[in-house]
């Protein structure tokens, strides 16, 4: 499932339980977690024994952990719950926000420097290589020269395409690519400028798609 240009695989939800409903076949779990409530299912399975520490232990008014997947039913989203336990300590708590809170950041701007990057010279490489000017770019990206130099044969597309082009360059390198989310959430502009450059880029044998249609990288 996507949400707002990001693919979501496995979810993490630290909430307080509102309610819980049993059935014979699954615990069905309301949560709320300060930003908002949404249900968590999860499934009995009877041939583990529950030692305690578990689902059995979870009551009405606790703090619980819950990792599954997101699901659509009808128009309404819930998680699909694969662990579920209750909260060790307040910290944990804590230590969520913090950690949804980073991950937001790192969705909209970017990852911050690594060690030994500057950044207050951080810029889009665009700009780096004196290529076509970066349509908007990471908040916090600092960019690398060496990798920058490599992106001059593609100095002749058009500004969008070539900061597409930049910007998956500039990724770790792995076999699945780079998520459309990540490029539009990079780039900025709308859904259909992005996709209709990408098609582009694709038509020139640029880029390639990989695990599925909204994985790229860039053709050697």
């Amino acid at each position: 499932m996507d949400v707002g240009y990001t693919e979501l695989g496995q979810v993490t939800v630290v909430g307080h339980v509102v309610s819980i409903q049993s059935q014979a076949t699954n615990n069905l779990y309301w949560l709320d977690d300060g930003t908002g409530r949404i249900e968590a299912r999860h499934w009995i399975d009877s041939s583990i024994e529950d030692s305690g520490t578990g689902s059995s232990a979870i009551t009405e008014g606790s703090y619980i952990r819950v990792s599954g997947t997101l699901k659509m039913f009808g128009s309404k989203r819930y998680v699909n719950a694969t662990h579920i336990r209750p909260v060790k300590s307040p910290h944990e708590i804590y230590f969520h926000l913090l950690e949804a809170m980073t991950v937001t950041l790192i969705w909209a701007k970017g990852a911050p420097p690594r060690a030994g990057q500057n950044p207050s010279t951080a810029m889009p490489k665009a700009q780096v290589t004196g290529g076509p000017p970066a349509v908007g770019g990471s908040a916090y990206a600092a960019q690398s020269h060496s990798i920058a130099t490599n992106t001059s044969q593609y100095s002749h597309l058009p500004k969008l395409e070539y900061t597409i082009i930049t910007f998956i360059l500039n990724q770790p390198s792995n076999d699945e690519g780079v998520h459309v989310g990540s490029i539009a959430r990079a780039v900025g502009g709308s859904a259909v400028t992005i996709s209709n450059a990408l098609e582009k880029l694709m038509d020139d044998g640029l880029v390639f798609t990989t695990i599925d249609d909204s994985h790229f990288k860039v053709a050697d």
